[in-house]
């Protein structure tokens, strides 16, 4: 199973906790890529953190790899100019090079820092992507106020933060690169998932438990900790990740995911005393 991350030092805590629910929810062969850049007013992934990664990836199963990868020279490139400020950090665009990059595979699943993976996901991975750029779900805010320009249909704009890529069939189309043209001149409230969204003709809509952005439901596979908007006891919008644990036990009073919070919690005292 090829995964992919994206992230600057900060991406650490929750790639370690997402690599921790992958060891314990998957059977098959693991092979990480790490996406990171040098860039001013950021520290890119620490090679601490990533032998880390690497070596717990190791003990579950030698046939296990991962790989670090500096996009910085591609980033300078084709920097998103139009889009460079807003809330989201250009680290989290570097997956739009992965067409660009020899050693990520045809098929990769992409998965933000802020993911859990609570059930086998192998289905899902294994699916049939013939004629398919991409395969994700529905935003879980976003779907009832965009659409695809192309087909005008509703209900059909996808969160970013799980796609199954099909790379041979992105650089056919081209979809990456028409992404990384639009972000560079036009500026967008979520810019790359707005740019995919609005750019991809060959997507396929997956079923809500492959990542679940508003609560706990016993179908999950993958949850999400984004941001969501709640209405009691007044209007407000909510963000709490997994790595702050605490928050996750008092205000979403969340404790399916004690063991692997446990865990990562030891493991990142040992880095931190390395």
């Amino acid at each position: 199973m090829n995964i992919m991350f994206c992230g600057d030092s900060h991406a650490e805590d929750g790639i370690l906790i997402t690599t921790l629910s992958l060891l314990k929810n998957t059977s098959t062969p693991l092979h990480f890529y790490i996406l990171t850049m040098h860039a001013e007013g950021y520290t890119a992934f620490n090679q601490q953190a990533f032998r880390l990664i690497k070596k717990l990836l190791k003990e579950k199963d030698p046939n296990n790899t991962a790989e670090l990868i500096d996009c910085t020279e591609l980033f300078k490139k084709e920097p998103p100019r139009a889009n460079m400020e807003t809330r989201f950090t250009p680290y989290a665009m570097l997956r739009l090079f992965a067409d660009q990059l020899p050693q990520i595979p045809d098929r990769v699943l992409y998965l933000d820092d802020d993911i859990i993976v609570r059930k086998d996901i192998s289905d899902f991975y294994n699916q049939d992507l013939t004629n398919i750029e991409l395969v994700g779900v529905l935003d879980f805010w976003g779907r009832f106020f965009f659409h695809n320009i192309h087909t005008h249909k509703p209900f059909d704009y996808l969160n970013s933060g799980v796609l199954l890529l099909n790379m041979s069939e992105i650089k056919k189309t081209q979809l990456f690169a028409k992404v990384r043209e639009k972000m560079s001149d036009k500026k967008m409230l979520l810019p790359d998932q707005s740019a995919l969204n609005k750019l991809a003709t060959e997507k396929k809509i997956a079923p809500r438990c492959y990542n679940e952005q508003y609560r706990l439901r016993p179908d999950t596979k993958i949850q999400h900790f984004t941001t969501s908007f709640r209405f009691k006891p007044y209007f407000h919008t909510l963000t709490v990740k997994p790595w702050d644990i605490e928050r996750v036990h008092s205000v979403l009073k969340l404790h399916e995911y004690d063991d692997l919070l446990k865990q990562y919690t030891e493991l990142r005292s040992q880095l931190k005393r390395a």
